[in-house]
């Protein structure tokens, strides 16, 4: 009690002493008595003061408590500065904090005993930071949104403002206020505005616009792919992209109008052919809803399946049953040279350059050819009448038959004469081997 007691009496003694002090020559005089500026910006503070002739000053300061040097202050260390003209003292602080909120006063002392002297009251500064307000609070796509700067304090200058979206370098806009017609889910992101006066370009803390739409991009997937058969099981996957996310799939079959399933996956096992039709998937978020493309099942039945397969070999084990022929009689029947009887005019009709196999596929009627050049044919007959020997050289057979006859024909030129030895007298007609496959069902009259 007795040490609160002697504090008062000290500062009324201080009190006392001030306006003794300052009636008789001494005083302090700032420019303002308070301020509010930008978080980031940078402020200055100033006064004038006056002391009784004869005193010299020695030295002067700025200071928030206790009379401490306020360049001395670990938190304002490198950023303070201090301009001294004759009666004049200026404060400047940079990068300003909300915690540099405080009340500001000047101090100076003279070489005179006694000579001490700071203003009382002092500045008092307010530091507030730029904010964005977004309106309206929650966006949906296709909405109009409007971005203000604003700050609690009551600025005595007007800055130029600057929109900015975060990583993105150019501005956005200019002005206090920044709007965006129709937007879209592309302007989702951190936005922030600068104001820009002669004291700096403080920034304002980011808004998150977080652009809200209905499901899209819906896409339905079935796995496995390819053909499906009874019995099997199958798995259809639907995708999305919304914000927020979906919360519903739901699956449906074309033309049946209840759902078939919920989930962004519905499994089907142990298919069956009446599983087999059309079916698409419908997402759903606080947003809205929309639904995918179809996708198309075909269930094969396991019979159907296994006859295909059956097929599929029996016909692969065919035409190599028939290469494998072919082959063979090729190789059992070469050409051979014979002296031409031909006119050389004939001759010169012939391949007058035979360097290449020529394999085509052609159809053969039954016309009769008329060839007198060497001929080697080879004629195979698969039918379910008795089979017959085939001649050497033999024509197309006119037969009574219930299918078309489908010929296949290759033709082998010889090697060019430049390979061969020299014949006197003789010039060689290229010979022709074909080989013919003949499967006909023969008409039982």
């Amino acid at each position: 009690m007795a040490l609160t007691t002697a504090v008062h009496v000290l500062v009324f003694t201080l009190l006392y002493v001030a306006v003794v002090l300052g009636q008789n020559g001494w005083g302090v005089t700032y420019s303002t008595q308070s301020i509010c500026v930008l978080k980031g910006s940078t402020v200055e503070l100033s006064c004038t003061y006056k002391y009784p002739s004869g005193h010299k000053v020695a030295s002067t300061f700025w200071f928030t408590r206790d009379f401490v040097n306020l360049s001395d202050e670990p938190d304002y260390r490198g950023r303070v500065t201090y301009r001294n003209n004759t009666n004049n003292h200026t404060l400047m602080i940079t990068d300003l904090r909300e915690s540099d909120s405080a009340e500001y006063k000047f101090r100076f002392i003279t070489d005179q005993t006694g000579g001490k002297w700071f203003g009382q009251p002092g500045v008092k500064l307010t530091v507030k930071g730029l904010q964005v307000k977004l309106t309206p609070a929650t966006v949906t796509e296709g909405q109009n949104v409007t971005l203000t700067c604003i700050t609690s304090c009551p600025l005595t200058d007007t800055p130029t403002y600057i929109w900015y979206k975060k990583n993105v370098t150019s501005p956005k806009a200019s002005g206090q206020s920044y709007s965006i017609s129709n937007i879209t889910s592309e302007d989702s992101g951190e936005y922030y505005c600068e104001a820009q006066n002669i004291y700096g370009r403080p920034n304002s803390s980011t808004v998150s616009v977080d652009v809200q739409y209905a499901p899209k991009n819906i896409l339905a997937s079935v796995s496995p792919s390819g053909e499906i058969v009874e019995g099997s099981s199958v798995s259809l996957t639907c995708t999305s992209d919304a914000n927020p996310p979906v919360d519903k799939y739901t699956w449906y079959k074309k033309n049946v109008t209840s759902p078939k399933a919920s989930g962004q996956s519905y499994s089907i096992t142990n298919i069956t052919s009446e599983d087999s039709g059309e079916y698409y998937c419908e997402a759903t978020n606080a947003i809205g809803n929309k639904t995918s493309a179809v996708v198309c099942l075909m269930v094969l039945k396991k019979q159907s399946y296994e006859m295909l397969v059956v097929v599929g070999i029996t016909v692969v084990i065919l035409v190599l049953i028939l290469c494998l022929s072919g082959f063979i009689c090729f190789r059992k029947k070469a050409p051979k040279s014979v002296p031409d009887t031909k006119d050389k005019s004939d001759n010169e009709q012939g391949n007058p350059n035979p360097t290449n196999c020529n394999i085509s596929s052609v159809g053969v009627t039954s016309e009769k050819r008329d060839q007198s050049d060497d001929l080697h044919y080879t004629g195979v007959d698969i039918h379910r009448a008795k089979m017959q020997d085939v001649p050497l050289y033999s024509n197309a057979q006119t037969q009574e038959q219930d299918e078309d006859v489908q010929y296949a024909a290759v033709k082998f030129n010889p090697p060019s004469a430049a390979t061969q030895p020299a014949m006197h007298g003789v010039e060689e007609e290229p010979s022709v081997l074909y080989s013919t496959v003949n499967i006909l069902r023969i008409n039982r009259t």
